[in-house]
């Protein structure tokens, strides 16, 4: 930090960061001594900046509040946060306004260096964001994001240094149709020359991203949050199950995501397609929907709703006794996959 100029910037980002800092502790972080602090701080002011000098033991320097906002510095991960907030923010009805949403992008976009700026605007012209939940799961780092959009949305092929779900380390040569944001982890599904097919991996698995000169186009019709959603509901597990619901169609698809299980309309109701580890959780699931339902296969599936309903009526007759709690078994109850599953991505 030899240059004057690149000081007084680190002191704006010490005080929006540590507020209160002191006069020794900015100038051991900047290399100077606390006269020079002062001038940078003064310098600060006369660029509309105000800063707050505190005597005192307890003293320190701070930004005065009000005002205007000060400059901000951003890296890289700063600015995928901030845009991937404004999305959101968009998408769940949590912003302010649309016009206000659209601006603060723009503001945003004007004050990044061209690099960055080129890659968060292709962050927010690819991504796709499902409905489902946004919990605590896996965050890939934005280097590995940035580049994975602009690519996406440059239509160049990558290469991902990508670590599998067992954990062994390899390289995918990856056409990149899209990114999908789906119950907070990150997914990126295209065209894989390894296996010569569509496929979906998980963002935060991949440990380098090459961006290459070779284009390709993206398939008609694609849709990548379909193609996610299909993927993650394909895992494979140990019993294939076919149940019809006997409900309306829409309230079948308000309840069971696709990233749970494939829904057909049918003669008498709704034909659930799904996968599950253990039948007896399965039983409960359905249980828990409420509906009236025909097993199909497995048969061993009738025996464990036969073996649940015995369970519930012996609770019952006891009296005293409270049933077992079947509504609103949530799917990993059952072995299937939930919302937010492994998928395709990285097994």
């Amino acid at each position: 930090m030899s240059h004057p100029v690149t000081r007084v910037l680190a002191l704006l980002e010490l005080l929006q960061a540590r507020p209160g800092l002191t006069g020794p502790e900015l100038a051991a972080r900047l290399e100077v001594d606390e006269r020079t602090v002062r001038r940078y701080a003064v310098r600060l002011a006369e660029l509309g900046v105000p800063v707050e000098a505190e005597r005192g033991r307890y003293g320190g320097y701070r930004l005065l509040p009000g005002y205007r906002l000060p400059p901000l510095m951003f890296g890289d991960d700063e600015a995928a946060a901030v845009v991937l907030g404004l999305m959101a923010g968009r998408r769940t009805g949590l912003a302010v306004g649309e016009a206000a949403t659209e601006s603060a992008l723009a503001k945003l976009q004007r004050v990044l260096p061209v690099a960055l700026r080129e890659r968060v605007l292709a962050l927010a012209e690819t991504v796709e964001v499902t409905s489902g939940g946004t919990g605590g799961r896996a965050a890939p780092r934005a280097g590995m994001l940035l580049p994975l959009a602009e690519a996406a949305r440059r239509r160049r092929r990558v290469r991902l240094g990508y670590r599998s779900f067992g954990g062994a380390a390899g390289e995918r040569d990856l056409d990149p149709y899209g990114l999908v944001l789906h119950s907070g982890r990150w997914y990126v599904t295209g065209h894989d020359h390894r296996r010569g097919e569509v496929r979906t991996f998980r963002v935060d698995r991949v440990v380098s991203v090459e961006v290459g000169e070779e284009e390709f186009a993206v398939p008609g019709e694609f849709d990548p949050v379909a193609q996610v959603l299909a993927g993650l509901s394909a895992v494979p597990y140990a019993h294939r199950v076919e149940v019809v619901l006997h409900t309306e169609a829409e309230r079948a698809r308000r309840r069971i995501p696709p990233s749970v299980g494939e829904l057909t309309e049918t003669e008498g109701g709704v034909l659930l397609r799904m996968r599950a580890d253990r039948l007896d959780g399965m039983a409960q699931l359905l249980a828990g929907l409420g509906w009236p339902f025909t097993v199909l296969e497995p048969a061993e599936l009738r025996a464990e709703v036969r073996a649940l309903a015995a369970r519930l009526l012996e609770s019952a007759e006891r009296g005293g006794g409270a049933p077992p709690h079947a509504a609103g078994v949530p799917p990993h109850a059952a072995g299937v996959p939930e919302v937010s599953g492994e998928g395709d991505g990285g097994r």
